[in-house]
């Protein structure tokens, strides 16, 4: 007997699900555009000349420049994280939380600001010269516009990332096991090698794996100092030489390198947590220096801070104000800013929001979600540009029309979802469960609890998701230039373009108001993780 359309199993989209598929759809669109792009279009001759001339070289640079990244960033952040968490010294509580303040200043302002001083004409050249008499010819001195250089100026920027996980992981080390490996005569220096770092190394891989992302995704840094990165490579196949189909393919090799990052921070965080089975666990009190190696300790952090931010910055506000250049023309990007932040990270919020609520419904809507967050947030917005481009094209819409300025805003919601959804789930698993269940009593629909519940309780969450977000996009740049109508500047893109005019002196004012810009949100993460850590070993 056949069975009749009654008897058949019929698929029901849920409501939620349904709309966080098209939150998911929104969000993923322009990598999809990309990969796709990327896997069928983009050969030819203008290809087989890139894979025979070029394609090495930017493909082994980016992975160059990754691992010398890598080694400067762990030199600079587990020695700090590793001191502050587990040391008193002079100046410790200070340092605790100035240690994050580079998060401020994007890759490419620091560029802007350490090419300015490393040059010949610049303060450290000039002071040596002085102090020995020697002239330009006579020594030898770092050049920042290499891949070296670049590694460096993205260090000082990204080393925060892994300075918060290394710091949070060291502060819940279980005392009983470092005091085990002391009682067996295990010096300082093995017990950190042989202990500490295998306990903290899942989280250290986490925060490394995202400083390595953003240093694939950078352009501003990498073109300016001149280091034939894939980005860069992504941006000239487009602009210089119209080819977007091979910008593509290129940019397929952007976000595989992008999603293997991304697969060992899952991989990390998932390892990462240790469970407390027994109240014998204890996490160890900070062990006060003595006052030599607590001055050579804290002399050592302030140096970090000097190089990753106290020195460019001064620098840039030394130009700004000694020059007094460009001061006139910031009005109308610093503006332009605002409403593309502002718009972009409205939208980013609301799809955080959708994906967030979807993914507490079900599961399907928590994987959806969560793919469609983390592919955004994994590709470069380069590739989310180019992406875009591509459906511009397919739509017929013109880029130098207002298509393209919501275009733009759509790319910055794709790009940073994700960064709002962290901290939006972190405020709803607070929520309690009870307030939900009243409401569900008293006849509230999905709807209502979300909006009189569930957004009211995680208030906190939403406004620290709403300024990540804003900052986030107050940074961006390559997508931004790619997109943005003519004369249609941002911040960033008018610093980018002083500074690629070798006009450092007109760049220092709009850097400095994306880094002033940054700063506030910084130091808000800074006093809430500073107060967490007191309370945590208060209890």
């Amino acid at each position: 007997m056949q069975p009749t359309a009654r008897h058949l199993p019929a698929f029901r989209l849920s409501a939620s699900a349904l709309t966080t598929l098209v939150a998911a759809l929104l969000i993923g669109a322009p990598v999809i555009a990309a990969l796709l792009t990327g896997l069928f279009g983009g050969g030819g001759e203008a290809w087989s000349h890139i894979v025979s001339t070029q394609l090495f070289g930017y493909t082994f640079t980016t992975l160059g420049v990754l691992l010398l990244t890598t080694v400067f960033i762990l030199l600079l952040a587990v020695p700090a994280a590793w001191f502050v968490s587990l040391f008193d010294f002079p100046g410790r509580g200070i340092f605790e939380w100035a240690l994050i303040l580079p998060l401020a200043a994007p890759g490419y302002v620091l560029a802007y600001a350490w090419a300015d001083i490393m040059e010949v004409g610049g303060p450290l050249q000039s002071v040596l010269r002085d102090v020995t008499g020697l002239s330009a010819r006579d020594y030898w001195f770092p050049n920042l516009y290499s891949a070296p250089g670049l590694s460096f100026v993205m260090a000082c920027a990204l080393f925060p990332y892994v300075y918060l996980t290394a710091r949070a992981a060291f502060s819940n080390l279980s005392l009983c096991t470092i005091e085990a490996a002391r009682s067996l005569g295990a010096s300082p220096a093995r017990i950190f090698i042989n202990v500490v770092l295998p306990s903290a190394r899942p989280a250290i891989f986490a925060g490394l794996a995202l400083a390595l992302m953003e240093t694939a995704a950078d352009y501003g840094a990498a073109s300016y100092l001149g280091v034939q990165t894939l980005s860069v490579g992504i941006f000239r196949a487009w602009h210089s030489f119209s080819e977007p189909a091979v910008a593509a393919r290129l940019a397929f090799l952007l976000i595989l390198i992008a999603f293997g990052l991304q697969l060992i921070e899952r991989r990390s965080r998932g390892r990462g947590s240790v469970q407390q089975t027994a109240t014998r666990w204890r996490t160890p009190k900070r062990r006060k220096l003595s006052r030599q190696a607590g001055l050579m300790v804290a002399a050592s952090c302030f140096a970090i801070l000097l190089m990753a931010f106290i020195l460019p910055v001064t620098r840039l506000v030394w130009v700004s104000v000694e020059t007094g250049i460009g001061q006139k023309a910031i009005l109308r990007p610093f503006l332009n800013s605002l409403v593309l932040a502002a718009a972009g990270s409205a939208l980013a919020f609301v799809l955080a929001v959708t994906v967030v609520v979807g993914a507490r419904q079900n599961r399907f809507s928590q994987l959806i979600g969560r793919i469609a967050a983390g592919a955004g947030y994994a590709a470069p917005g380069i590739v989310l540009a180019l992406g875009a481009l591509f459906i511009l094209s397919w739509t017929g819409f013109s880029v130098a029309g207002p298509a393209a300025l919501v275009f733009l805003v759509w790319i910055y919601a794709s790009r940073f979802t994700a960064a709002g959804a962290e901290p939006l789930s972190a405020a709803f698993s607070r929520a309690p469960a009870s307030l939900g269940n009243a409401a569900r009593s008293l006849g509230a629909n999905r709807f209502q609890r979300l909006v009189r519940v569930d957004l009211p309780v995680a208030m906190s969450g939403a406004a620290a998701a709403s300024i990540i977000l804003f900052v986030e996009m107050l940074k961006e740049l390559p997508a931004t230039l790619m997109l943005r109508p003519f004369n249609w500047d941002t911040l960033a893109v008018q610093a980018h373009a002083y500074a690629s005019d070798e006009r450092l002196a007109a760049a220092t004012l709009p850097s400095l108001l994306i880094t002033l810009a940054g700063l506030g949100p910084v130091i808000l993460l800074s006093v809430q993780l500073t107060k967490a850590g007191e309370s945590r070993a208060a209890g």
